[in-house]
């Protein structure tokens, strides 16, 4: 559940803030000047939550410089309207940190979400997924959102090793890793069963998929 929390300014705040900021970006933390691209902003919560969660901080530069909004009540409002196009609702905290007079640093706190797999939906009603690998919110593939979506359900996970999955197997002893397409390319399979024993032998904990722009890549755990 969202919760505004309209703090005073005080030193032990302020200091909490900044240790925070010279942890740098990662995994689960990200900074924005402003929140001028509200959607762009949108998809970074939607990866902390469809990954491991993290932290938004809104009015610190790239470099982490503590430069602070104006109008931080404007900054909200943009966002919580961008927010409105997030499938399933997307859970947050939200804290003032007044830093300077007429200053404020707006941090949003989400969590791993429970209902993951979460989208942005645009006007076409076309949904993007997105999910976080480093400092970076990259666009999530088919086969991961399947998976994001069945580990929130997960029993045990049976699949039949055959001659695919022997041959994967010993590739991937050779070369380390694999795409969906190299594979597709290597075994003749068609797209669909390719991808879904990729899948199966990533919720088995056989595999292990590692998000990519330009193509996952599966290894062997």
């Amino acid at each position: 559940m969202k919760s505004h929390e309209f703090l005073s300014p005080n030193l032990r705040q302020i200091q909490q803030l900044k240790f925070l900021i010279s942890q740098g970006e990662g995994a689960t933390l990200e900074f924005k000047r402003k929140a001028t691209f509200p959607e762009k902003i949108i998809r970074e919560m939607i990866a902390f939550a469809n990954t491991k969660g993290g932290i938004l901080l809104i009015g610190i530069g790239d470099d982490g410089s503590l430069a602070g909004l104006k109008y931080p009540e404007e900054e909200l409002h943009v966002m919580t309207e961008a927010l409105k196009k997030v499938r399933p609702y997307l859970q947050y905290n939200i804290t003032l940190v007044p830093i300077a007079q007429s200053r404020t640093v707006i941090q949003y706190d989400i969590p791993e979400s429970k209902r993951k797999p979460h989208y942005l939906v645009d006007e076409a009603n076309i949904k993007a997924s997105f999910v976080r690998v480093d400092d970076k919110s990259i666009k999530a593939s088919r086969e991961l959102r399947e998976i994001v979506k069945r580990e929130q359900r997960m029993k045990d996970i049976r699949f039949h090793f055959g001659e695919h999955e022997k041959f994967l197997m010993q590739y991937l002893d050779e070369k380390k890793a694999i795409t969906l397409k190299e594979f597709i390319a290597l075994s003749g399979l068609k797209r669909l069963y390719a991808s879904r024993k990729l899948i199966l032998l990533v919720l088995a904990n056989v595999l292990k998929i590692i998000p990519h722009e330009k193509g996952d890549l599966y290894v062997v755990r």
